[in-house]
């Protein structure tokens, strides 16, 4: 059977959503890297601070750096919020 590529962006996360295998919907021929421009960062913490994090990081499923980097795009996201949002009287 011929494999039917999602056509746009929206159709390949539509049928992510859906549970679909991306294998199915996606040509890997067309896949490519986007550069973000990551930096290194080194941060230094207590050893039960980093015990923490790694729990928290296992309970979501996720690596230590992955849940850090979310908890900062939150904070982030809603700092930036507070900062476009007009003010209430």
């Amino acid at each position: 059977m011929k494999k039917k590529y999602a056509k746009t962006a929206e159709e390949f996360d539509a049928r992510v959503d859906a549970g679909e295998d991306i294998f199915d919907v996606a040509d890997p021929k067309q896949i490519k890297r986007v550069d973000l421009g990551l930096k290194h960062t080194t941060l230094d913490l207590p050893a039960p601070f980093i015990a923490a994090l790694d729990r928290a990081a296992e309970r979501r499923g996720v690596t230590r750096q992955s849940l850090i980097k979310m908890w900062l795009y939150e904070q982030l996201s809603a700092e930036r919020a507070k900062m476009i949002s007009p003010v209430s009287s």
